[in-house]
């Protein structure tokens, strides 16, 4: 049995790491390229739905990809794999900075959304996830962290830089941060990992968490109903977040608002994603990551209604803690809720499905929403829709929890 104060360290190496990761995931992530739509657009010409169309293709692209390399979360060692994901995102946004053609903006946009939304994120709630079990809840809750704190620093300091030294060169600062802080970083935090995963599971804690009955294949979660029944409700916060931050300069002209007010609120949804993450993580810990999932996504829908039906400014910070408390959730229980219902030994290759159908979605957001925008659909609208859909797939979960929960326990 492990020495607890030998293995405190190196449980804390590994939650700083997963905390890097998915940290750094903001320069692929929807919120960060947004802030340089309308340079974009404006540079080689583009529309609402000619960009939407392109980071809709780019991002279903690294999907498919997602598919088919996560895989390698479920590998040994991590310490190359995740070295070598946010090197591939720094060279990403180096090759942003320079774009010079509208066609480039598909391979570049592809890069980034793969090495930035999709491979850190996937990679660290497999770490967590496997390394930590009777703390795993509030182990990937630890890690997820790095989502939101991302959220709150990052576009704020992109968008000074932008005003400075102009989008190209905040694009280039962003590669060398990359280069120069996240890629040592994670080399010497994932220095250490557990030998086996059964090793990992003693890391976390004394005793596991509602284990899942058998280590299920990827082949035969495809073949699980409840998989499917279950994907709606994980596929609304990345759908409907994702639609709204991508097209948030157009949503905020809409209403009237100004930009730095709307990003200035970003602070408040992460803390709120925050604080919804750790509590929802101590509740998986002591009662599973079932018993969540009917009711986390009902402050996405009310914080998005109040986002269409109000034209008051104030409906920002409503939806900003609102819309946290669902993701943060979210982030917590998709990091927990595979492991619960399918086991450990093939994690990598079951969460890269969900991961993959959530870049799927975060993908078809930004280009349907483009076109509806296009062919006349206001912003009050859309978002009502976003609305309509998220309260659909929460009733679904609902319905299908009973049985999580008899899976699960």
């Amino acid at each position: 049995m492990p020495n607890p104060h030998k293995s405190a360290p190196r449980k804390g190496q590994w939650l700083a790491g997963g905390f890097l990761l998915t940290f750094s995931s903001a320069f692929g992530q929807t919120f960060f390229i947004a802030l340089f739509a309308q340079d974009l657009k404006s540079e080689f010409g583009l529309s609402d739905g000619a960009f939407g169309t392109l980071y809709m293709l780019a991002t279903l692209a690294s999907a498919g990809v997602l598919m088919w390399i996560g895989q390698v979360a479920d590998r040994r060692f991590l310490r190359p794999v995740g070295g070598l994901t946010l090197a591939g995102l720094a060279l990403a946004a180096a090759a942003m900075a320079g774009v010079a053609a509208a066609w480039m903006l598909l391979p570049i946009l592809f890069a980034l959304r793969l090495l930035g939304q999709g491979l850190p994120g996937h990679i660290a709630m497999t770490a967590m996830a496997r390394w930590f079990v009777g703390e795993r809840g509030r182990a990937i809750a630890l890690a997820a962290m790095g989502f939101p704190a991302s959220q709150a620093i990052i576009p704020i300091i992109a968008v000074t830089l932008a005003g400075s030294v102009g989008w190209r060169m905040t694009w280039a600062l962003s590669a060398a941060a990359l280069l120069a802080v996240s890629v040592p970083l994670i080399l010497i935090l994932f220095r250490t990992e557990p030998e086996a995963a059964d090793e990992g599971t003693k890391a976390g804690a004394e005793a596991p968490a509602a284990p899942a009955p058998r280590d299920w294949t990827r082949s035969q979660v495809l073949r699980d109903p409840i998989f499917h029944a279950v994907m709606p409700g994980v596929l609304a916060p990345p759908f409907v977040a994702t639609g709204i931050f991508f097209h948030q300069i157009t949503i905020v002209q809409s209403k009237g608002w100004d930009l730095a007010w709307f990003v200035g609120w970003y602070a408040a949804h992460a803390l709120t994603t925050v604080a919804a993450g750790l509590a929802t993580g101590w509740v998986i810990d002591r009662f599973t990551s079932a018993r969540v999932l009917p009711t986390f996504l009902m402050p996405l829908v009310a914080g998005v209604a109040v986002l269409g039906l109000w034209d008051s400014a104030y409906a920002v910070p409503v939806f900003m803690v609102l819309s946290g408390l669902s993701i943060g959730s979210a982030n917590t229980v998709q990091g927990a809720l595979w492991a619960e219902l399918y086991g450990t030994r093939h994690l990598g290759a079951i969460r890269s499905l969900a991961s993959a159908g959530m870049v799927f979605a975060s993908a078809l957001a930004p280009g349907l929403m483009g076109y509806l925008f296009d062919a006349g659909l206001t912003a009050a609208q859309q978002l009502l829709m976003l609305a309509a859909y998220t309260l659909l797939a929460s009733g679904l979960l609902a319905a299908v929890t009973p049985r999580l929960g008899a899976r699960a326990g």
